[in-house]
């Protein structure tokens, strides 16, 4: 898992000014914009354009993983989906790394077009008809479907390497997010029900199997903060670091986690999937997954917050840990 970061926002901001001759850039503005999972910097140019520049947390990719992030969106860029373009150094590599400034480590840094738009999860949360928020998750399953299609028909150069989220990357001696079902905070009984799911994901996937129609590079975080709409109205997707193989089904899930509450639920998954089947098959079969996927999705949050504790995630982890296993309980394997 990721090690801890306690770099300041002087440290970061170090970082990206040191970063910037290896692209030959010399913005006029430099402002912090986002510090989560990376750090984001907007980097405002002479001549009106902006680039989105990143800084990598540690131990997450190797910069072999990140060059083929950089390999996919470009791909999928090219298919028309519109996402961050790379930008690639004069040399040729797409990355940047750097040291920090005491010395003892250092970041991968990268740099994307910066995209103009407002976030669908703001659009939503004013939006008031009912009607204009399942015509937002409509339009999200075409993206989803997009992605999908271009990914099925796509043979990844033989450099490429990503993570799964396949059977051993979610339940797995050692899986990609950790093991959910062997986290300290877990009472004796919880840890039973957590790992008697954790068999049933295993046993439900490894049968399913990873045919081509189902199973590919996935973005694998396309919630509603991870999209911005453009001024002409169209949808973004961007925020690939959790993009890696795995199920059509889990992009789908991810969209719909933590929405299981709204009384308008069901319509904005019928919505999700209408829209989907717009773009691309999405047989029953593979619809009759999506509780499963939804379950993976909260199962595998469990482990992931546990092991970053940098973020502050451990925060509430008891309660959610008793819900899930509510949610276990009550599923029907």
């Amino acid at each position: 898992m990721p090690e801890p970061t306690n770099l300041s926002d002087a440290d970061l901001h170090a970082i990206a000014e040191q970063s910037l001759p290896h692209w030959g850039l010399k913005p006029d503005k430099i402002e912090l914009v986002s510090r989560s999972e990376n750090t984001v910097f907007r980097l405002d140019m002479p001549d009106g354009k902006r680039y989105a520049l990143r800084i990598h947390r540690p131990g997450y990719h190797t910069l072999s993983e990140l060059e083929s992030e950089l390999l996919w969106t470009q791909a999928l860029n090219q298919a028309g989906i519109h996402v961050p373009v790379g930008v690639r150094t004069p040399e040729g590599p797409g990355y940047a790394t750097i040291s920090t400034p005491d010395g003892q480590s250092s970041r991968a840094v990268g740099l994307v077009n910066w995209l103009e738009g407002e976030l669908l999860s703001s659009v939503i949360q004013d939006e008031t008809g009912e009607s204009e928020i399942v015509n937002h998750f409509r339009q999200i399953g075409r993206v989803l479907a997009q992605m999908n299609n271009q990914a099925s028909a796509w043979t990844p150069p033989a450099t490429f390497t990503r993570h799964a989220f396949d059977v051993p990357g979610y339940v797995g001696e050692s899986p990609f997010w950790g093991r959910f079902w062997d986290i300290p905070p877990l009472t004796s009984a919880q840890r039973d029900i957590l790992s008697t799911a954790r068999e049933h994901i295993r046993e439900t996937l490894t049968n399913y199997g990873k045919d081509r129609g189902t199973y590919s590079m996935i973005h694998a975080d396309l919630h509603a903060h991870n999209i911005l709409i453009d001024p002409s109205g169209v949808l973004q997707a961007f925020d690939f670091d959790d993009a890696g193989f795995g199920w059509h089904q889990y992009d789908l899930a991810v969209v719909l986690f933590g929405l299981e509450e709204l009384p308008y639920f069901n319509t904005i998954t019928d919505a999700l999937v209408e829209g989907y089947r717009t773009v691309r098959p999405f047989s029953e079969e593979a619809l009759a997954l999506l509780p499963l996927f939804l379950l993976i999705r909260r199962l595998v949050l469990i482990s992931w917050q546990w092991e970053r504790p940098e973020l502050g995630r451990r925060e509430g982890l008891e309660s959610y840990i008793a819900d899930a296993c509510e949610r276990v309980d009550a599923f029907r394997f």
